[in-house]
Formats: structure tokens, C-alpha cells, sequence
């Protein structure tokens, strides 16, 4: 008899002092050896970047966060926006002050009609800026509600300093400030046109046409052709869009894409006339960089190998003897993710951190986020992936217990 009591009182003991949580510390794995850094050499551009397509990492950057007029760049932006708002075959009418664009421009007249798509193809292979004032006052019904739309997007996207005023990137500003962005935010809206938008597909198959025909709707023969020339000066090339004003430079953004890595560039403050020709040396220099540094680097499996994680006296759904003299119950754990890529040089560092930082209290619910792994290089995160609780289990209450007291005493049983 005296053994059943002692074993009581430590049931008693358990659900009293042991239904709190245990912390959990932090693990760091798979730390790697770096070689010397390099640089890509001399470049013209005042600011410019090479990001990582996929995580969005700047590989290389100067002045990339310092805030720019960005000229006709900004129609990546005003395309993808009409893109995935619009219809291709939608009817956009020419407005007086679309129409009174000044050059590069169509030159189409007041009240002139043109499919989306067509105008697309004109703002993205001539640039024109009439065709970019026709497409914000149709998609957004006036070129500041389309504004706000493309601050809207940005800030989406996860530029961090950009602010857009205009379609076309011509020199403005309003109450907010001045039109800009930056050469690292430039980056992260191409390769969300490229990559990441629903309508990438699109945004490609018109920046990398040689050419468009099409008319309005009465008749009148247009024909533009594609002033990216970089298309032709690299094979990884994708796509891309240059930019001119007396205040901002010569301007340049691009995207390349080989065996599997994605490449971002962007060139503002790239010269001035009759400086035409940097912005091509700045990004075959870039894009270089990026290939002969760079490849794909993922973690092991054994990374996301996890323990379970102890926490205080519980119990899961059916197994009521989980009590006793046992203070601490075993809950398996799951990452959400298993494989992520990105890109490394031999000079960066490479962390695989597993990190359980919440302190486990029940009741834990499945699914529930306990800790993280993340993705690392130099120290900076790069991807987080949520450890999640793989089980329910329950806190005892005094009626759980009870029954629990009751198995085991009165009826003998143990289940």
C-alpha cells in the first residue's frame, strides 16, 4: 500500500511543478572556411548593384542604398503594373496630356485608341512616354492614382527607399518628395518582373522582342524596335531597360540568368553625354563578376535533422498514462522547408542556425512555431524557415488528472 502512495504523491508533485516549459538554445551548423574577397575593378556608375535574383542579396554594391533619379528605368515598374492590372486587349484612348509627352514618345494624337499590349511593347522597346501616360491614366484612372499604385508595389516588393512620382521616369516631384529609387531597390523590382510576378512571363516575351507591329484602331501602321542592345552582348542576358535624363544620367537595369543562378543588376548616375556606351562596360562587368565568383550553394540534409524538443509534463490525445514521476515529455518537431538555394562566393561565410527560442509551454497546439532555421552568409539572414510543433499536447487539468488517477489506482490499468 505504501508504494501506491509514494507513487501518488509523485503524480501529485508532476502536475503541481512540472506543466511549465524548458528553453531551448540556439545550434549553429555547417560554418565554412573563406578565401580573399574580391572586387569587379573600376566601374563608371555613381551607384550601382549586383544582387542575387533569388534571395535578393546584394553580391556587390556601390552607393546602392543612397537614393537617385532613376529616368525611363522606372517603366519595368509602370509595365508589370499594367500587366497583372489590365487586359492586353483593353482599348487605352490617348488623353491631351498623354498625347503632349515630350520625346521619345509615339507621337499618337488625342483621342487615338491602342490595345494595351501594343503600347507595352512601345514603352518597353523605344521608351516612350507617351505610351507610359496612356497606360497609368488607363490602368490606375489618372497618373497619381497609378503613382501611388507603383509606391504601393514597391514597398511589396521590399524596396526600402524608392518613391515614384511619374510612369516614365521623367524628373518630378510632389508632396512626398522627389521621383527616385536606388540601385539596390532598382534590383529587387527586376527580379520581380522577371522572376517572381504572376505575369513574368509576359513582362519577357515583350522586353526581349526585336520588334512589334501593330496599328490603332483605324488603321494606322506603328512599328518599334528594341533598344536593349545588351541582349546581344551576352549570352545569359534576359531582359532589361536603359534610362536618360540631363538630371539622373545614363541608367541601366538588367537581368541575366546560367545554370540555375539569377543575376540582377542596376547602373544609375552611368555617365553622361557623350558617355552613351558605359552603362554597357559597367554591366558586362557586373554580370561577370557575378559569373566567375558566384555559384549555388545549399545546405545539407542533416541540417534540418531536428530533436524533439523536451517541455513540461503533457500528455497527447488517447494516452493518459503519459504522468508519473516523468517531468518532461518529448514533442516532435518539423521545418516547413527543406531545400533553399542561393548564391555564394568562396569568400563567404556559410551558417546553417537552428534556433529554438520560444520557451515551450502547454498547451502546444500542432503546427505551432517554436524556433527557426535560417539560411546565413557573413552573418545575414537570408532565408528563415519556421520549426513548427509536429503533435497536440495537452496540459493536464484536474478532471484529466483524476481520470488519469483513476486508471492507474482504481481500475490497475495503464494504458
Amino acid at each position: 500500500m505504501g508504494k501506491y502512495v509514494c507513487r501518488l504523491i509523485a503524480v501529485l508533485l508532476s502536475f503541481v511543478l512540472f506543466t511549465g516549459g524548458y528553453p531551448v538554445y540556439a545550434e549553429t551548423k555547417e560554418t565554412e572556411e573563406t578565401a580573399e574577397k574580391k572586387e569587379p575593378g573600376s566601374l563608371y556608375s555613381k551607384a550601382c548593384a549586383l544582387v542575387d535574383g533569388e534571395s535578393g542579396r546584394v553580391l556587390y554594391g556601390r552607393e546602392e542604398q543612397t537614393p537617385l533619379p532613376n529616368a525611363s528605368t522606372t517603366k519595368i515598374l509602370t509595365c508589370i503594373l499594367a500587366l497583372e492590372n489590365g487586359q492586353p486587349e483593353e482599348l487605352v484612348t490617348f488623353s491631351a496630356k498623354a498625347a503632349a509627352q515630350p520625346k521619345v514618345h509615339l507621337g499618337a494624337k488625342e483621342g487615338e485608341k491602342f490595345a494595351l499590349l501594343d503600347l507595352l511593347y512601345g514603352l518597353m522597346l523605344e521608351s516612350y512616354n507617351d505610351c507610359a501616360y496612356a497606360i497609368a491614366e488607363q490602368v490606375g484612372g489618372s497618373v497619381e492614382a497609378f503613382a501611388d499604385m507603383m509606391n504601393e508595389k514597391a514597398k511589396e516588393i521590399g524596396c526600402t527607399d524608392s518613391h515614384f512620382v511619374t510612369p516614365n521616369g521623367l524628373d518630378a516631384k510632389d508632396e512626398e518628395g522627389e521621383h527616385h529609387t536606388t540601385a539596390a531597390d532598382l534590383c529587387r523590382i527586376m527580379a520581380y518582373c522577371t522572376w517572381d510576378s504572376p505575369k513574368s512571363a509576359d513582362f519577357l516575351a515583350i522586353t526581349r522582342a526585336k520588334n512589334h507591329s501593330f496599328q490603332n484602331v483605324n488603321g494606322t501602321e506603328y512599328s518599334v524596335c528594341n533598344k536593349n542592345v545588351f541582349l546581344d552582348m551576352m549570352d545569359c542576358a534576359l531582359s532589361g531597360k536603359t534610362g536618360y535624363t540631363a538630371k539622373a544620367g545614363y541608367c541601366y537595369v538588367a537581368a541575366a540568368e546560367e545554370g540555375g543562378r539569377r543575376f540582377c543588376i542596376a547602373l544609375l548616375g552611368c555617365g553622361w553625354p557623350n558617355h552613351k556606351n558605359y552603362k554597357w562596360e559597367d554591366a558586362k562587368k557586373l554580370f561577370q563578376f557575378g559569373l566567375d565568383n558566384y555559384h549555388l550553394y545549399q545546405g545539407t540534409e542533416s541540417a534540418f535533422e531536428l530533436s524533439p524538443v523536451q517541455i513540461g509534463c503533457g500528455y497527447r490525445r488517447g494516452t493518459l498514462s503519459e504522468w508519473g514521476t516523468r517531468t518532461k515529455l518529448a514533442l516532435s518537431v518539423a521545418c516547413d522547408q527543406k531545400k533553399m538555394t542561393f548564391l555564394k562566393a568562396d569568400w563567404d561565410q556559410a551558417e546553417i542556425r537552428k534556433e529554438m527560442t520560444e520557451l515551450v509551454t502547454l498547451p502546444v497546439q500542432k503546427g505551432k512555431k517554436l524556433g527557426k532555421i535560417s539560411y546565413c552568409i557573413n552573418g545575414e539572414t537570408i532565408y528563415s524557415f519556421a520549426i513548427c510543433a509536429g503533435e497536440d499536447v495537452y496540459a493536464w487539468d484536474f478532471d484529466t488528472f483524476l481520470k488519469a488517477v483513476w486508471k492507474e489506482f482504481l481500475l490497475g490499468q495503464i494504458r
